[in-house]
């Protein structure tokens, strides 16, 4: 159904043998509507416990393999308790619409469970339609999702910090020593060999979208991946496109966003760059929000990922207004959203709108299995003011600080670029250098600073001169 508004949300729905009926009934309502929906089981209406059900449903929402979760128990409470013992699930038992709507409105709940025994099937689907079509975007909302966030087990400290000692400032951002990282890439390097994978197998000239990437180590970004190294500690993964120092990689088509952001653009235009794109292989097409279903159209089935920008070109919108942007765009195809700040709101000191800002955006975007960027707009700011914007990036737990938008004064310089660089890629968080980039030298220089992703609308002539380059081990 590619004209359906629910295409692109997927689900992963999951029962015991009370709920079973009920998650058929659901499976091929859900289905029907246009949702992409992966059935966890229990596969009939043979005894089970309901904890391991809810646990698969819950883990899959954890990882971002799916958008949301739905799991039916007899009466939806036991499922409830199970899913939130998950980091990142907020998981809400619903007996009618009112309460569905809340749970997304006020908590933004990412997992359903329902009660069999309780809820009617016309109910049920209703309910699930509720809790599938309703966001949370008010500031309070959002804010105090974020404390139940920070309960999870990678942010506890943090929230008793915040909470008991200090509740109006700031947390800082706590730095990585190069000892650290060396005794960080041992320890991975001693996992993988105990798991069979030996280091020197994993290889590979350059990291694309579909790969996790630390210290020339490179991993299928795939949820069984993942999920075993959560199980060995890790909380957060960063996904590059490319590596930092002064390696270049050999397929530097993964760094770029082949970007077309004109005000004069025509469908023509889109579809030309979106053919490009599917030439060379882009890391994706960046484009005007009015052009994403288009794009999504022209890529689909390709690995290119379709990009757009919120609050573009100023940032001086209202934060509610760009995490709906965001979410349009999402429901509408997009996988990367490049956001700007409220420059002005910065330059002011005024950090907790910007945060706000920034944390609408990411919500959204970790809601739709999307990377966020935060354009921070360089060219304006000072180099404290520029520090100050990747700290609160990094606090909003965005994935890629960007340089500019390529419409203000200049765009990236090395010197931006090494600064944003040293402040978050410690922390996991790409940098994106834009605007100005037109050689393939300007992308040499700015990937041997830090850049792990480029925006750039010379990307055929970056690749042409890329190509005259013999690369040697």
């Amino acid at each position: 159904m590619p004209d359906s508004p629910h295409h692109q949300l997927s689900i992963a729905l999951g029962a015991d043998h009370g709920g079973f009926a009920l998650k058929e009934t659901l499976l091929a309502h859900l289905s029907g509507k246009g949702y992409t929906v992966k059935d966890c089981g229990t596969f009939s209406s043979r005894p089970v416990d309901y904890p391991e059900f809810a646990r698969i449903v819950a883990e899959k929402v954890s990882t971002g393999e799916v958008d949301f979760g739905i799991v039916v128990d007899g009466a939806g409470i036991g499922s409830a308790m199970t899913a939130n013992k998950i980091d990142g699930v907020r998981a809400a038992q619903c007996y009618d619409l009112s309460t569905a709507r809340n749970a997304r409105e006020h908590n933004n709940a990412n997992v359903l469970t329902l009660g069999a025994g309780l809820t009617g099937t016309a109910l049920a689907k209703q309910i699930a339609e509720i809790f599938l079509t309703t966001a949370c975007t008010e500031e309070r909302h959002l804010r105090r999702v974020q404390m139940i966030n920070d309960l999870d087990r990678s942010g506890r400290e943090h929230f008793r910090d915040r909470t008991e000692k200090q509740p109006e400032k700031e947390e800082d951002v706590q730095s990585i020593t190069q000892d650290d990282m060396t005794r960080i890439a041992e320890r991975v390097s001693e996992l993988l060999t105990s798991t069979g994978i030996l280091p020197g197998d994993i290889t590979g000239a350059a990291c694309d979208s579909e790969m996790v990437c630390s210290c020339g180590v490179h991993l299928e970004k795939d949820p069984a991946t993942l999920r075993h190294f959560m199980q060995m500690g890790v909380n957060r993964f960063g996904y590059h496109d490319g590596t930092g120092g002064d390696c270049v990689p050999e397929d530097i088509a993964r760094c770029i966003d082949h970007t077309f952001l004109k005000p004069t653009a025509t469908t023509a235009d889109i579809k030309r760059i979106c053919q490009e794109a599917r030439e060379f292989q882009f890391a994706s097409v960046c484009v005007s929000p009015s052009y994403v279903r288009l794009a999504a159209r022209e890529l689909a089935g390709t690995a290119v990922n379709v990009c757009t920008v919120v609050g573009f070109p100023s940032g001086a919108h209202a934060p509610e207004i760009k995490a709906l942007e965001a979410r349009q765009a999402i429901r509408e195809g997009a996988k990367e959203i490049d956001m700007v700040i409220n420059i002005g709101a910065l330059k002011s000191g005024d950090d907790d709108l910007v945060y706000r800002d920034i944390r609408g955006v990411s919500e959204a975007c970790s809601d739709g299995s999307a990377i966020s960027k935060v354009i921070i707009e360089t060219a304006y700011l000072t180099d404290e003011e520029k520090v100050r914007a990747c700290k609160l990036a990094v606090r909003a737990r965005a994935n890629y600080v960007k340089t500019s938008t390529g419409f203000g004064p200049h765009g990236a310089t090395v010197e931006d670029v090494e600064l944003m660089s040293k402040i978050v890629q410690p922390m996991g968080l790409g940098v994106k250098a834009a605007g100005g980039i037109s050689s393939y030298d300007d992308a040499r220089k700015m990937i041997a600073a830090g850049a792990t992703r480029l925006g750039a609308s010379a990307g055929i002539r970056i690749m042409s001169e890329s190509r005259s380059i013999t690369f040697s081990n």
